[in-house]
């Protein structure tokens, strides 16, 4: 039988934990709290699938990097590096992402695709753009691009 990806979480967590990894075991403890927070929202509780937890780790991750961006800007330097720190041990279980010049060979096309031109295209272009960067890369990144190659 495979393991889930929450599975792998706990395991890792245990291995953290007796290896006494304080860094690691406080990540994978929040992480963990956020996916049973999720399983138990709504009416129902429910198991997440894979794609469900990675879901929630992403918007983990994204949280540790807005975080460290809000530190820097405020002075506080040790903790915008305890933020980006937890972020790297996140970006352990999220697929590899997409480079810049990736995520701009896959609006080229799209724009070639649809058609479009200008800045009402650019729904069009993102529909088509969203299921080939799927967890690959940040919705903003992507939509920077979009609007960057639709201006001109």
């Amino acid at each position: 039988m495979t393991t889930t990806l929450k599975q792998r979480l706990k395991d890792d967590l245990t291995t953290a934990i007796k290896g006494r990894d304080e860094l690691r075991s406080a990540t994978l403890r929040l992480t963990l709290t956020a996916i049973t927070k999720e399983e138990v929202a709504g009416t129902t509780a429910r198991q997440l699938s894979d794609d469900e937890v990675l879901t929630v780790i992403t918007r983990e991750a994204k949280k540790r990097r807005e975080a460290a961006e809000a530190f820097e800007q405020g002075g506080r330097a040790e903790s915008a590096q305890r933020e980006r720190e937890e972020g790297e041990v996140l970006a352990g279980y999220l697929p590899q992402q997409l480079t810049d010049d990736e995520i701009a060979a896959i609006v080229r096309e799209a724009v070639a695709e649809s058609g479009a031109t200008g800045p009402k295209g650019m729904g069009a272009v993102m529909k088509l753009v969203n299921p080939k960067v799927a967890k690959r890369a940040e919705g903003g990144r992507v939509a920077a691009e979009v609007k960057r190659q639709l201006a001109g």
